[in-house]
């Protein structure tokens, strides 16, 4: 099997390209086919793109739950694959399983049951009400296929199978565009169905790529999609999940549910602002892909480094990736100047003259708000996860977004009644406030770990 080789001089960068390049492209697509959602219901109406952005905060929470739970494969597989044992992938691949699809299916069944009570934590618009929750409806078939699909492809990017990852994302991402526009547009004779055909477009894709997964599996040497695995029972590598995976899982699931008061706030200042605030998400993420590829990549190939316990190696590859990460930061900012002309102009016939306020100024503090992202990205999920060290990400984001950015928002938004722009700068000071303990624990060394255990399955049966 392929190990990683000796990272010294120019060798970590060509490697962590290798594995940064297909992982961007994933990134991309899925940013793209948010833009595309919005675009295309820029024709539908305001109402609509407002009620969208609203209910899809739900798959934002429900994707920090599958990205939580595979940061823990991540963690473990990278490591092991470094190690070399790939029987112990395939067992963490079924630990993760047996949380994935439980949680998959209780969202599923609240989207499809009761949509309208998950939109009153959002909005008290019965127009958005009434909207999100026909979208929802129709959501509720794609988060159970998500919850089986991310964990697949996070044990494929955990062994640098990232151009099969790549592949089955173009796949599905390119068949919900597809989708969308038959739905939306009423393309081939299809009804015009508005917001819930976003809603089918995605359940179909998601039906499609997780086909694809099934067939990938049939076909690969290393890994396979194998319910199986959910039932196979090995102690020591199921606390090592737990232990690893609750905090990474805690840590998403807290910051994502943060974010997404985030919305809630905005909700209630008015449409102006949440349709603003749609289009503002679209162009971030655009500026955040560097960055979140850059940590997804550097945590992978850290593991694989730390797994051969080449720890000192480790150390010297996390310094390299801090200097790409002040890169890609300066990129994605960059890359947000340079959209908002474009986005402006596209707007200017759909939005309000106040949205359009909103939406240049929200712009503008974007610029600088990503480059807070791409530092604390790298350092909390990249670095110290692939190092085994997931607790202090979670404690660190949960003080930072509950005891500081949404008592803030809410105390400018409701109590003082500042105006929509002040709340929003102010909400978008939280990645800076975590800075200095980031980097402070960075610097002590104390995140790099080499979490593998030996003689895995001898200790187990015995």
């Amino acid at each position: 099997m392929e190990k990683a080789r000796r990272l010294g001089g120019d060798a970590f960068y060509s490697q962590i390209f290798k594995l940064v390049l297909p992982i961007i492209i994933q990134n991309l697509l899925s940013a793209a086919v948010s833009s595309a959602d919005v675009v295309m219901l820029n024709y539908v109406g305001q109402s609509s793109i407002s009620a969208v952005s609203l209910a899809a905060q739900y798959a934002s929470v429900l994707f920090m739950v599958f990205y939580g739970l595979g940061t823990g494969v991540t963690i473990l597989c990278a490591q092991y694959y470094g190690k070399g044992d790939m029987r112990a992938i395939q067992v963490v691949e079924g630990i993760a399983l047996r949380f994935s699809i439980p949680i998959a299916l209780g969202f599923a069944l609240a989207a499809l049951l009761m949509p309208e009570r998950m939109m009153l934590l959002f909005t008290n618009d019965r127009e958005l009400i009434a909207i999100g929750a026909s979208y929802l409806r129709y959501m509720s078939v794609s988060y159970l296929c998500w919850g089986i699909i991310e964990i697949y492809l996070a044990t494929l990017r955990s062994i640098n199978r990232v151009v099969i990852c790549t592949v089955l994302n173009v796949l599905a991402f390119s068949l919900n565009i597809l989708f969308n526009a038959v739905w939306i547009f009423g393309l081939f004779g299809a009804p015009k169905l508005g917001a819930m055909g976003v809603a089918m477009a995605t359940s179909l894709s998601r039906l499609i790529e997780l086909g694809a997964c099934v067939v990938v599996s049939l076909l690969s040497k290393d890994v396979h999609l194998n319910l199986r695995y959910l039932f196979v029972r090995n102690k020591s590598l199921f606390s090592d999940f737990v232990r690893l995976s609750l905090p990474a899982l805690g840590n998403d699931v807290s910051w994502s549910v943060a974010f997404s008061m985030y919305s809630v706030i905005i909700g209630h200042l008015g449409t102006d602002a949440v349709a603003a605030n749609s289009f503002v998400i679209v162009v971030r993420n655009f500026g955040t892909i560097l960055c979140f590829g850059m940590a997804n990549a550097g945590g992978i190939l850290l593991g694989n480094i730390i797994g051969e316990n080449k720890l000192e190696e480790a150390r010297a590859g996390a310094k390299k990736l801090m200097k790409l990460t002040v890169i890609t930061g300066a990129a994605g900012g960059l890359i947000i100047l340079a959209a908002m002309p474009l986005v402006m102009t596209y707007t200017g016939e759909s939005l309000t003259e106040q949205a359009m306020y909103f939406l240049r100024n929200m712009l503008l503090i974007n610029i600088y708000y990503v480059m807070g992202a791409a530092v604390n990205t790298t350092l909390i999920a990249g670095v110290f996860r692939a190092g085994g060290d997931s607790r202090f990400g979670f404690i660190c984001d949960t003080i930072d977004m509950w005891c500081y950015a949404v008592p803030l928002g809410f105390v400018a938004a409701f109590v003082f009644k500042l105006p929509v722009m002040w709340v929003y700068f102010l909400l978008c000071t939280d990645e800076f406030v975590k800075w200095p303990w980031v980097i402070k624990h960075y610097r002590s060394g104390k995140w790099l770990n080499n979490i593998t255990r030996d003689e895995l399955f001898a200790a187990e049966e015995k």
